[in-house]
């Protein structure tokens, strides 16, 4: 039997272990002690940290494992692409992965690939910040360099603005720097797809859905497709290859964050792993195929292709909580109008956890995915599924 392992066992990597499963492979599962629901679903478990390098490949080469992969999560990626070098297993390299998660060496990189990019400069303090941000013009972005999630990422309207960002992006990064990035007043969407042989073999675009909440603005869900002219779907292609050979990525899927505005396009980031916010559930339903198995067998060194059939349009958006309390109870009466073939939900919580305040794509209580386009309709079944949550004020 086949094993293989996956850094990470929270709700992102939980289909990726059970898709292994159901391929009848035994899963070895990485991550930190706590709480975790993959924990339940893996053959053998080590708690480890999943940026221990040297301790995830003794743990490897103990398990002999003929592949190793993760989703959803940019801090896995590190762990993977060094395992990969040392084992000789297919998959995104160290030196590429060491680049795509951090943000600062993948801009140096997309410069130097002459990819289409806003302009940016890595800070080491607040007075840093300050001047870049004077030089490009507020409104900037700020970002933590090695967080995944829209942690430490903050719109910075302000010099008032960045003193308290400043400290907020800080305290979220193990860098001892930040990036002022120039802020690209246009429409956000996404891009995911694989590399293979150094080239992106699927390449899908798709739009963003943003959740807003008081001060908070972070990406709430997906909507696929993304309606584009032939000529912007070239320049999309033409924009994700150049990236893709300016990181050297191989052997992996990616997902990148993207602006377009009059057909002008600027990649702000790309990364070695699928995307979160139930992206591969979408990809699987878009394209007709189990996006977790394809990325599966590449991880295993199988060949892969990946045919695109029926090219359903389908969305999906977060739950999300803008107070915290107690989860007291779930209405299962309330859910029953949600199962139809067309709709799958998922709540992360049971009865007496802790709901949490909404600040960053992290603190998701839930899901729903919907095949179609009637956004109208997937936000009233959202709402269907917070009101079956019965919450008390903590």
């Amino acid at each position: 039997m086949k094993k293989l392992m996956i850094l990470g066992a929270g709700i992102y990597q939980v289909p990726l272990i059970r898709k292994a499963k159901e391929m009848g492979l035994y899963t070895v599962v990485v991550s930190i002690p706590g709480d975790y629901p993959g924990f339940a679903l893996a053959d053998r478990i080590y708690p480890l940290d999943t940026r221990d390098r040297e301790g995830i490949l003794q743990a490897a080469r103990e398990e002999n494992i003929s592949g190793i992969c993760t989703a959803g999560t940019d801090v896995a990626v590190a762990a993977v692409g060094y395992v990969c070098d040392q084992l000789g297993l297919s998959g995104i390299s160290a030196g590429a992965a060491e680049t795509v998660t951090d943000k600062w060496k993948m801009k140096e990189a997309f410069q130097r690939g002459s990819v289409s990019t806003a302009a940016f400069r890595r800070v080491f303090s607040l007075e840093d910040a300050k001047d870049a941000a004077s030089r490009f013009g507020y409104p900037v972005c700020l970002k933590a360099v090695d967080k995944s999630g829209s942690r430490g990422i903050q719109k910075v309207s302000s010099p008032e603005e960045m003193e308290r960002a400043w400290q907020v992006s800080r305290s979220v990064t193990d860098r001892d720097y930040l990036l002022v990035e120039e802020f690209i007043d246009a429409h956000e969407i996404g891009v995911d797809g694989f590399i293979k042989d150094g080239r992106p073999v699927l390449l899908v675009p798709h739009d963003k859905f943003v959740y807003r909440a008081g001060n908070v603005t972070i990406p709430g869900g997906h909507r696929f497709p993304y309606d584009a002219s032939p000529t912007l779907l070239e320049e999309l292609s033409r924009q994700i290859t150049n990236a893709v050979r300016a990181v050297k990525m191989d052997n992996c899927p990616f997902n990148a964050d993207v602006f377009v505005r009059d057909g002008k396009v600027w990649l702000i980031e790309i990364g070695g792993r699928s995307g979160a916010t139930c992206i591969p559930e979408l990809m699987s339903i878009y394209c007709g195929f189990s996006y977790y198995e394809k990325m599966i067998r590449a991880a295993l060194g199988e060949p892969v292709d990946f045919p695109i059939r029926d090219k359903r349009p389908c969305m999906a958006k977060l739950l999300f909580s803008e107070r915290e309390g107690i989860l007291k109870a779930i209405d299962s009466k309330v859910l029953e109008s949600l199962n139809t073939d067309k709709i799958s939900w998922h709540l992360d919580l049971s009865p007496g956890d802790r709901i949490p305040k909404v600040h960053n794509g992290t603190d998701r209580i839930g899901h729903l995915i919907m095949e179609g386009s009637d956004e109208n309709l997937l936000d009233r079944k959202l709402e269907t599924l917070r009101n079956a949550l019965v919450i008390e004020k903590s």
